[in-house]
């Protein structure tokens, strides 16, 4: 019996996502569409050509352009506003014909300057004025002004509140656990102890410094010509001051003009940005990380979720499934970040093409990074402490008072009171690979031969109130 043809999915009506971010997790990653997305880019094209025939013309920088009308500035301006899916439809149609992106974009607004006496009647200049539409621009003055304007916009508007919120979880309750100690774990062994809101706002506190280097972070662009000399800006217009109708247009726009480029703008600034981001990222990895071992430690409760499958043979867990999503999204989106940084920053001679198809990957590598941060945060909301195991560890440890005992047999010895005599040695002797109790501990100390205050400050020490200032440390996390 012959088997029919397998049915290709990729005819499947709408178009089935290759890719998880549009496909399993679009729902997390949906808000970057706007800013990162093919249609997004071609959107803020329309916008940069627009804003470059507003500039031209109010600035009288041609000689002979008539000044636009706030009517024509304001239907300029409304072809970005209303651009949606009839026009992402409508350029892809002309650059079938153009083979080129941004000169599609050049022949899409020149049609809406054409159809512009529909709506403001006969007497309107703009068909008048539409070799100015793209004037003296190379294709990269549109790109990076495009580009710069879209990153900041997924940056502000989507990642860095996503970001901001989740911190502002971790510091939340690092200040509502400052005052639960905890068993520390140094090379997987006990340690000193701590206090589990310590260690979260140190991770708050960590992630937060991230948060203000890429709150500070520039926007570059450059708006030059083929090779950044705007040759054939003076060429046409020998008049005009082009550097400085460069500065104020890109300015005009929100962004730090560049003034020394070849074509391309020189993407450092990306570099830079993605470098910080990608350390956040980095951070957070070790959050997750924390949090899963404090899972699998048990200090940690999840909480169930109804009807949710932990396993599909083991009914009983509960796995750490946030924590292990968000580590693997953060490695994917550290791999992006470092390839757009390292890759962006060269470029042979005056141009190559490599940013061309690097800079389309920029929404995947922000995507991985928010589809973690939202998995930490619902994580980190179904978790609860147990309090008990916590202090059953501690108890079960009494060896870490060995630190606080020979420091203050040093301390006695600075001050003259004799027997005090090699302090680490002798608790070394006595704790080393060994468990001890209460009692053994303070056997030892009575015995030491200490002033009264200092024997009795030390016999009063449990491994669950030897936690330093840890509780007040907290009080350092800003916000």
């Amino acid at each position: 019996m012959t088997s029919p043809a397998r049915v290709s999915l990729a005819d499947v009506t709408p178009p089935i996502a290759l890719g998880p971010l549009d496909g399993r997790y679009r729902s997390a990653v949906a808000p970057l569409v706007d800013h990162l997305s093919e249609a997004a880019l071609n959107r803020e094209r329309v916008h940069v050509e627009v804003e470059w025939l507003i500039h031209l013309t109010s600035q009288q920088v041609v000689p002979g352009a008539p000044e636009l009308s706030a009517a024509e500035r304001q239907y300029l301006r409304d072809v970005v506003a209303t651009f949606g899916p009839d026009e992402v439809a409508e350029l892809a149609e002309i650059e079938r014909t153009t083979v080129h992106d941004v000169k599609a974009v050049e022949y899409f607004l020149k049609r809406r300057l054409a159809e512009a006496p529909a709506t403001l009647g006969p007497d309107t200049v703009l068909p008048a004025v539409s070799e100015l539409v793209h004037f003296a621009c190379t294709s990269e003055d549109i790109n990076n002004l495009s580009y710069a304007l879209m990153v900041r916009g997924a940056v502000r508007e989507v990642w860095l509140p996503a970001a901001v919120a989740l911190v502002d979880d971790v510091a939340a309750m690092a200040r509502d656990l400052a005052a639960v100690p905890m068993l520390a774990l140094t090379h997987g062994q006990p340690a000193t102890p701590t206090t589990l809101g310590k260690e979260l706002a140190v991770l708050a506190h960590r992630l937060r410094r991230q948060l203000r280097r890429i709150e500070a972070d520039e926007y570059l662009g450059k708006l030059n010509g083929a090779t950044g000399t705007y040759g054939a800006h003076v060429v046409a217009v020998p008049g005009a001051d082009w550097p400085e109708v460069s500065r104020t247009f890109v300015e005009h726009l929100g962004l730090t003009w560049n003034p020394l480029t070849t074509q391309i703008e020189s993407h450092d600034w990306q570099a830079e940005l993605y470098a910080d981001i990608a350390r956040f990222n980095r951070v957070l990895h070790n959050l997750a990380t924390d949090v899963w071992s404090y899972i699998s430690r048990g200090v940690f409760i999840q909480t169930p979720v109804a009807g949710a499958t932990g396993s599909s043979t083991m009914p009983h867990k509960v796995n750490p499934i946030r924590f292990e999503n968000a580590e693997a999204n953060l490695e994917l989106s550290c791999a992006l970040l470092d390839t757009l940084a390292a890759t962006l920053v060269t470029s042979r001679l005056q141009r190559d093409l490599t940013d061309s198809t690097t800079q389309r990957n920029i929404g995947p590598a922000f995507g991985h990074s928010l589809l973690a941060i939202d998995n930490v945060r619902r994580g980190l909301r179904a978790l609860s402490v147990d309090a008990g195991l916590l202090a059953r560890e501690l108890d079960q440890n009494w060896e870490v008072l060995g630190e606080p005992v020979q420091s203050a047999m040093r301390a006695a010895a600075v001050a003259g009171v004799t027997g005090m005599q090699n302090p680490y040695e002798r608790l070394k002797e006595l704790t080393r690979g060994r468990r001890l109790t209460a009692d053994d501990m303070r056997e030892f100390i009575a015995g030491l031969g200490l002033p009264e205050d200092v024997a009795a400050r030390l016999a009063a020490l449990e491994p669950g109130s030897y936690t330093g200032l840890a509780e007040q440390l907290v009080g350092y996390l800003e916000g």
